[in-house]
């Protein structure tokens, strides 16, 4: 039988990745009965896992009633630029100390992606673990860690910037300039590679964002 602690690390990591995926959007009311009943887990590390997740400000307060949070626009800005940021150094450092198999793991990601461009969801879990190879690529596990954080919150964003029409396409070709900067260890350019890939995404997602229905 599992020990309670590790009990709660899993109701923890289930509801974060129900996030994730989407199962839970932005708004969505989280009860503890029911998240206890659709994961197998008893109500109280539901409890302390919900609790975690509003500490971390992926929950907030409706009345009683616990949700998923949602990103208002400076908070969106303020991700995005610390994203960059880190995201740039990764690549720099992966600039630096990737293995020549970790470099051709990349581009393998960047060949099997490919497939996906017409599926926009399946893409971006794609890229997400793309991203996350340059991260450990970084061989530097703080940075790592830093990046998990804000990978975190990014579960808070209720679409994707590759569901744009043509983001796809230009998005793996923006890929492969971070990749063959990694391989050719020229830092500089892995870093404005990855930043400027960033950027256009942030762009994009701000015109998707701008072009929503605004509720009255």
């Amino acid at each position: 039988m599992p020990s309670d602690k590790s009990t709660q690390k899993d109701a923890y990591e289930l509801i974060l990745e129900a996030i994730d995926v989407g199962v839970y959007k932005p708004g969505d009311r989280l009860v503890e009965s029911e998240l206890a009943e659709r994961f197998g887990v008893s109500r109280t590390p539901i409890r302390e896992a919900l609790q975690r997740l509003e500490t971390q400000s992926l929950l907030a307060r409706d009345g009683r009633s616990l949700i998923v949070a949602s990103l208002d626009h400076n908070q969106l800005a303020e991700l995005y630029v610390v994203r960059s940021e880190l995201e740039g150094l990764a690549a720099r450092l992966a600039a630096r100390h990737a293995a020549l198999e970790e470099v051709e793991v990349l581009e393998g990601m960047i060949e099997s992606d490919r497939a996906l461009v017409a599926n926009p969801s399946a893409l971006s879990r794609a890229n997400r673990r793309f991203h996350r190879q340059i991260h450990l690529a970084s061989h530097n596990r703080y940075l790592v860690q830093q990046l998990d954080l804000v990978y975190r919150s990014m579960a808070l964003m209720a679409t994707t910037s590759l569901a744009a029409e043509g983001r796809s396409e230009v998005a793996l070709q923006e890929h492969e300039a971070i990749v063959m900067a990694i391989r050719n260890r020229d830092e500089n350019a892995a870093y404005d590679a990855l930043k400027a890939h960033i950027s256009t995404a942030f762009v994009q997602r701000l015109k998707q964002d701008s072009d929503a229905p605004v509720t009255p």
